[in-house]
């Protein structure tokens, strides 16, 4: 309280200024700079939408606009007219993809905050070692090890499988990175304190540090699920069985001109299929932003 007196008398400035309950007058500085801002950042999400209802006519016109003047849903009735025509359902491919992100964003939470836990608190040998084998691995893109990883796939024998969509990408560099950092700063005292309470490690990794790192795990899931629903390359590689490919390598088929798509047409098709893929991005986001946006030094330790 007398820090705040001080304050307010020296500067001018009384506390309920600096960081005000509600709206306040200071705050409009900032509105100022962060309003165009997000403005600007939403550009994108916007194009992708305005995109989708475009006519061809939009599509094609130069220059280029960036909103849709004559919206329609022919793309949409296009995309869904060549997905009642193939083969198999469409409702496999998206079943397939639903599986497949759901396992794998479970599993790599978990294989990843485990790891951390052990790299972070436990103590045994090679773990600095190991720790930055993890590091090197960021450095490498994945274009740059897909033949290495095709080998390894290739002997253990998940060719043509659906564990081939979830086992190579359970492990995320980033992913153990992030978690092994945020675990750093939760202090030794409190699992000392559980472990002298007769707390088993599992019991301290289940109770104490997942609560603890939910920002990050949050975090690792919106990276872990945007891997796994956009990604039409393992598909592609390793899978020949249709049945077993996703609903985001059927998409980009029915976009890509090498498949016998229309030029003109297909754009349009691909506008739509774009805008489908990125819907649950952005619904995903939407309801885990709370936690995205808490920094380390929010995650609980109070």
């Amino acid at each position: 309280m007398k820090k705040q007196k001080w304050f307010s008398r020296y500067t001018g400035i009384s506390n309920r200024g600096i960081n005000p309950q509600g709206f306040h007058v200071s705050q409009l500085k900032f509105y100022v700079i962060l309003v165009p801002l997000a403005a600007f950042m939403l550009l994108p999400i916007i194009f992708i939408f305005s995109n989708a209802f475009k006519p061809p006519d939009e599509l094609f016109a130069f220059p280029p606009r960036f909103f849709v003047i004559n919206p329609t849903f022919k793309n949409f009735t296009d995309l869904f007219a060549k997905l009642t025509n193939s083969g198999i359902p469409v409702s496999r491919y998206l079943f397939n993809s639903i599986l497949i992100t759901l396992v794998t964003v479970v599993a790599s939470i978990l294989v990843s905050s485990a790891a951390a836990y052990s790299l972070s608190k436990k103590r045994f040998k090679l773990k600095q070692m190991l720790f930055a084998i993890n590091n090197v691995a960021l450095m490498f893109v994945p274009i740059a090890v897909t033949i290495p990883r095709f080998l390894v796939i290739q002997k253990l024998g998940l060719l043509d499988t659906f564990w081939v969509h979830i086992l190579p990408v359970l492990a995320m560099p980033v992913g153990l990175f992030l978690l092994k950092q945020f675990i750093d700063g939760i202090p030794d005292e409190v699992i000392e304190a559980a472990q002298i309470d007769g707390a088993s490690d599992f019991w301290i990794y289940w109770r104490i540090i997942l609560p603890m790192i939910r920002p990050a795990l949050a975090t690792i899931a919106i990276l872990t699920f945007q891997a796994a629903w956009n990604n039409a390359d393992i598909s592609t590689l390793y899978i020949n069985t249709e049945s077993l490919r996703t609903l985001a390598f059927y998409l980009s088929t029915l976009t890509s001109t090498t498949s016998g798509a229309n030029v003109v047409a297909g754009q349009g098709v691909a506008a739509a299929a774009a805008l489908i893929m990125f819907l649950p991005n952005l619904v995903i986001f939407i309801f885990l932003q709370g936690q995205v946006m808490s920094t380390m030094s929010h995650s609980g330790l109070k």
